[in-house]
């Protein structure tokens, strides 16, 4: 730092002189100096960046020996921060909210409730309960400028490529969009919840050439989404399903959508920002999209009987079969064990056992001969099929049940912020020399740089 000092004081001296012969004189020569000095500047900082470094040459990448043994690809292992929403018990296979085993809020609880507790951090009373119901249904129905908005979509459009633009345009009107206060952010959570299925809904029908459903203030928060879906009221047994449904997906973690909702949220952007930035690491197929693939492998498959034979094949191929592994789970997925009890009873009640037969099948054999599980996304596959869901919403039904998980992240990490800035290990050149344009444009350093 004193040599940088030293070049700004000649350079102060040399902007500070007259106009004479001599002054140019002493112009030129303090520049000279102050090259030296800017020169000397550099040496040194490149010194000291090779003393902090103390780097190393390791398979052909310079790395930091201070970050070397702990550096992690993906992530996985690391633990980037705290968390009282969800706890994802490896050794155990289990998942609680809240401390709430899933499997107790599967069998007792509705979405309504476990979002309320996400939320507010406990389950709520009677009257707690009545009064968050009564806000999600008023709140279901976007503004008009959204839905004229979400008409202008390109017909058969990406669900979520729509919803993230519709929940961009929604921050363009929340009143409480710039204040990260929590009874703010708790206001804004509960209007994304109540409003994303509606989005989801809309969205679809809108880009199909379909008009739209308004919502059923009559219907639960699920039950709702698939009558503006389908323009039908689910009976009581799939309406109970697709709300267990929506409990396994509502949170999970610091899973790659929350993570990402929470760095963004860590910047002290604004909830919808989160969300949506949320919504595009969801978009990614190795993230969401895993039902959808699925389901298109069980119709590919067809039979029971050739369920085996097809994932014989497929592992030879070393091709990937979607719905399995987990990176959280050692032993299974809780929520897909819980699930696949349901899809069997909502095939049977429908007459559609074939798609269970197939499941068990592939489920069965990626276990023997991999000693993988299935994940969540494997029975909600033909759950959804069987409901009669289109394949191009089952990621956005993802979305809109972790919906409350993601609000109830922003919500946290606001208030306990602190930047989300990792360090990196840096893997190119280094002290590389300066070529100007004439250098660059010889034909052998057009042939020796690599593409753009």
């Amino acid at each position: 730092m004193a040599l940088w000092a030293s070049a700004k004081k000649a350079s102060a001296a040399t902007a500070s002189d007259g106009g004479s012969a001599a002054s140019h004189v002493a112009s030129a020569s303090r520049i000279r100096a102050l090259q030296r000095v800017l020169a000397a500047y550099a040496a040194d900082q490149a010194h000291e960046r090779r003393r902090f470094y103390c780097t190393v040459q390791t398979e052909g990448k310079l790395t930091s020996m201070s970050t070397q043994s702990s550096y992690s690809p993906g992530l996985e292992g690391v633990i980037a921060g705290e968390t009282a929403l969800s706890f994802v018990n490896p050794e155990r296979s289990s998942l609680m909210y809240r401390g709430y085993d899933i499997r107790d809020l599967a069998e007792k609880s509705t979405y309504e409730e476990v979002a309320y507790m996400l939320l507010h951090g406990r389950l709520p009373r009677q009257n707690e309960y009545e009064h968050f119901c009564d806000q999600l249904k008023k709140g279901r129905e976007p503004r008009k400028e959204v839905i004229d908005f979400m008409r202008l979509f390109p017909a058969n459009g990406n669900i979520m490529d729509l919803v993230r633009s519709a929940v961009s345009v929604l921050a363009l009107y929340d009143i409480d969009v710039d204040d990260n206060a929590k009874l703010a952010n708790q206001r804004k959570a509960i209007r994304l919840t109540a409003v994303f299925p509606t989005l989801v809904a809309y969205s679809y029908r809108l880009t199909r050439g379909l008009s739209i459903i308004a919502p059923d203030p009559a219907l639960g928060h699920g039950a709702n989404f698939l009558y503006m879906l389908t323009g039908e009221r689910p009976d009581e047994s799939t309406e109970k399903i697709f709300d267990i449904t929506l409990i396994a997906y509502a949170d999970h973690g610091f899973n790659a959508s929350t993570f990402a909702a929470r760095v963004t949220a860590s910047t002290l952007a604004d909830m919808h920002a989160a969300v949506v930035s949320a919504i595009g690491a969801l978009k990614g197929p190795l993230h969401g999209g895993a039902n959808e693939e699925a389901m298109k492998m069980l119709l590919e498959i067809g039979a029971p009987e050739n369920a085996e034979q097809y994932i014989l094949n497929a592992l030879a191929h070393r091709q990937k079969i979607m719905g399995f592994g987990h990176r959280a789970y050692k032993s299974g997925d809780p929520r897909a064990t819980l699930l696949f009890n349901l899809a069997k009873q909502l095939c049977d009640q429908k007459g559609q056992e074939i798609w269970h037969q197939i499941a068990t099948v592939v489920r069965d054999t990626m276990h023997r001969e991999k000693n993988i599980f299935a994940n969540v996304d494997f029975p909600t596959a033909y759950l959804y099929y069987v409901m009669g869901l289109p394949m191009e919403i089952y990621t956005p039904i993802f979305a809109l049940a972790r919906v409350a998980g993601w609000t109830a992240h922003v919500i946290e990490q606001h208030d306990h912020n602190r930047l989300i800035r990792p360090s990196v290990i840096y893997n190119g050149p280094l002290h590389l020399d300066y070529p100007d344009m004439d250098e660059r444009n010889a034909p052998a350093a057009v042939a020796a740089a690599p593409s753009a």
